[in-house]
């Protein structure tokens, strides 16, 4: 080695020294922290513990007072209405939580909770110390707080009373309510209640509805294996979700037999048998009577994540929403005109307000499925594929690349990820036209009107799929856009998934002149005792400016021009109106998403219980032009029938081109033919077509 080489190489190792010292020291400090934490709350916890009713009860007087609990109050129902004032729905108290005596739960579900969550339940007295070492053990190995050591009756009287803010303070105040329960209630009587008020997930509170609605049977006659399943629920319902996460809810199950196992409550044959047994879900109708299943399930949701779910259950809210009956009833219709025969896949329809991010309308129909199953607008991701070279156009447009000037070459495209490797082995990313048609050099603005693959895969890599996840994020895609960390090229084609409302959000900030208004559902609530809740900004629209006023102006442009004579042709309806086609891989999911000055909507089709290829749907193969833009259309005419005809407003300030040098991402040709664009450029005048290149 060269003494020039050695010294480098002598360099290099001292500044990879330098940086694992810096990452150990690091390390040291969370570890201190977890420990500091960690040991607070055992000894703050085991203080309390072992005051009792004592000191800990002087110290907190009258805070300290089981009479400060607030009872469960069955019947308080919460109400929900449309923006019309007419009523979706409630949140029924009786029907959402139906107490059952403990004669009337199966043995099984009563044995499954205990070993899973205070398998000392018995033996102490409200507070576990134990449990709580165990934890903190656990909490200082993480260096974070990650497992309270909570016992049932603690976890009962923070249902209750206090609210889930993990300070010791609380901690010493919920462990002196858990002593004095304890005391004052039979262990049989607190793990009754706990049963009766506990939340499973899927609008169920309580072990009777949590049967109900996972098994439609009776609490009493749950078997091991579902009483396990519904055990495993309560750490995290929506993680557990045996609808949605199915191998999740197994392994969650797994660990509740294994801790019946480990106790002694079923012996090592019974466990292996039940392990294997599958799921055996039959999802209830206990929430059939909701008008708008989807939206209802949305709009809980978010009160959820503001007041808890023990305010929401316990009931007394009146919410009033943003969701248009007239639209919704619109959009159902539209769906099963189009798609109106047993075996045709499911199609979902979401429509918001441009300006306020309003949610006017949100349905779905699924062909022979339940209404209660997840929500296909808010929760369920596909790939949105052409739909997304918006967000790539955007993103072109806010760097200064002229659309109309700056050009590619539309031909079968090859960006070799690894050297070495193939089109067919994942290691090069081969990129074709979805009719294998291809035009030579093109603009962007032509290349967008043909929705073409090769071209928008090129401008991906110019732009980067970074800035292009940026520009996405800002405009209103909340779905995670990366794979495994990080951001891969065809994100620009759609490959990664996004779920419908992420889509419609998107498209009406281009609709609001480049100003995102996050997408509400509620537009107030009034609290049990009449007043209405100012506190917690509802009605009060959120927005903030994504992208420049000329860029969404320019964007829009060309998007009208591919309702014109596009891709998007079927869903023009004689308005001004923008929008974009989307078809993934093999017809799985197909997409149209438009919108007016005044209501962006999106339209999502394909199979629920997995990516199937739509290939013969009423004799056809779905793309996002054919019956997702038809959808789309039907339901903007009707919502906009009685709407002034408004079109697109100029912007103050349209964008400032810069030059752009077409082709940067290219390692594997000549750089001096990288073609650099001017705005005089135009697309009559194009360049001479170079021959196709293999790019890495």
């Amino acid at each position: 080695m060269s003494p020039r080489g050695s010294r480098r190489s002598s360099v290099d190792s001292e500044l990879r020294h330098a940086r694992n010292r810096r990452l150990r020291a690091a390390r040291r400090r969370r570890r201190r922290q977890g420990i500091a934490v960690g040991l607070a709350v055992v000894g703050a916890l085991g203080v309390a513990a072992a005051l009792g009713g004592g000191a800990a009860v002087f110290a907190y007087g009258s805070s300290c007072d089981l009479d400060s609990l607030r009872s469960i109050r069955i019947g308080q129902n919460s109400f929900l209405y449309a923006a019309d004032g007419s009523l979706l729905g409630s949140i029924p108290a009786e029907r959402n939580r139906q107490p059952v005596t403990a004669a009337e739960m199966s043995p099984w579900i009563r044995r499954a909770t205990i070993a899973v969550e205070d398998r000392r339940f018995f033996r102490h007295g409200g507070v576990d110390v134990e449990g709580i070492a165990r934890a903190a053990v656990t909490d200082i190995k993480a260096g974070r707080i990650v497992e309270g050591g909570s016992t049932i009756t603690q976890q009962l009287v923070r249902n209750l009373y206090i609210g889930r803010e993990r300070t010791v303070e609380r901690k010493l105040k919920e462990a002196c309510l858990a002593t004095k329960l304890d005391r004052k209630w039979s262990k049989h009587r607190i793990l009754t209640v706990y049963l009766n008020q506990v939340y499973y997930g899927n609008q169920a509170y309580g072990i009777e509805a949590a049967s109900q609605t996972y098994f439609s049977k009776p609490s009493l006659e749950l078997t091991l294996t579902e009483s396990a399943l519904l055990a495993g629920l309560t750490q995290a319902p929506s993680v557990f979700n045996p609808f949605t996460s199915p191998q999740r809810a197994l392994a969650r199950r797994a660990e509740v037999l294994r801790a019946m196992r480990d106790t002694g409550v079923i012996p090592q044959r019974r466990f292996a048998r039940a392990v294997k047994t599958p799921l055996g879900l039959k999802p209830g109708r206990l929430y059939s009577q909701i008008r708008e299943p989807y939206f209802f399930g949305f709009v809980r949701d978010k009160l959820i994540e503001v007041y808890g779910a023990g305010t929401v259950r316990s009931g007394g809210l009146r919410v009033y929403t943003t969701i248009v009956p007239r639209y919704q009833r619109l959009a159902e219709q539209a769906i099963t005109d189009t798609l109106n025969r047993p075996t045709d896949p499911a199609a979902a329809l979401i429509s918001i307000s441009p300006r306020t991010g309003a949610i006017r309308a949100m349905a779905a129909v699924v062909p022979n499925r339940p209404k209660n199953e997840f929500n296909l607008l808010s929760q369920a991701r596909r790939q949105p594929g052409s739909t997304f070279k918006t967000f790539v156009l955007a993103a072109a447009i806010e760097l200064g690349v002229n659309p109309d000037s700056t050009y590619y070459v539309s031909a079968p495209f090859t960006y070799k990820v690894h050297p070495a490797g193939n089109c067919d082995d994942g290691s090069w990313w081969c990129v074709h036209t979805y009719a294998n048609d291809y035009y030579g050099w093109s603009s962007i603005r032509s290349a967008t009107i043909r929705s073409d693959n090769a071209v928008y895969a090129q401008l991906t890599l110019d732009v980067t799929p970074e800035k292009v996840a940026e520009v996405a994020r800002k405009m209103g895609v909340r779905s995670p856009l990366d794979v495994k960390g990080a951001y891969v090229p065809s994100i620009g084609l759609g490959s990664v998934a996004v779920s419908p409302l992420d889509l419609a959000s998107g498209y009406a900030t281009l609709a609001a002149g480049g100003v995102h208004a996050e997408p509400t559902a509620i537009r107030r609530v009034v609290l049990a005792d009449g007043r209405e809740d100012k506190t917690a900004g509802w009605g009060v629209p959120k927005r903030r400016r994504a992208i420049s006023e000329g860029t969404a102006a320019v964007v829009t442009r060309i998007l009208e021009q591919n309702m014109q004579s596009g891709t998007g042709t079927r869903a023009a309806f004689g308005r001004p109106a923008a929008g974009k086609t989307g078809t993934n891989e093999e017809h799985k999911d197909a997409w149209f998403a438009g919108y007016t000055p005044g209501l962006a909507t999106t339209v999502w089709i394909g199979y629920t219980r997995g990516e199937i290829p739509m290939e013969n749907v009423h004799g056809i193969a779905v793309s996002g032009g054919s019956f997702p833009a038809e959808i789309w259309r039907l339901f903007m005419e009707g919502a906009l029938e009685n709407v002034e005809r408004a079109a697109f407003p100029e912007p103050s300030v349209w964008p400032e081109w810069k030059s752009f040098t077409q082709g940067t991402y290219a390692r594997s040709y000549d750089p001096s033919a990288a073609r650099t664009t001017t705005q005089t450029e135009t697309e009559s005048k194009p360049p001479p077509t170079p021959p196709i290149r293999q790019v890495r």
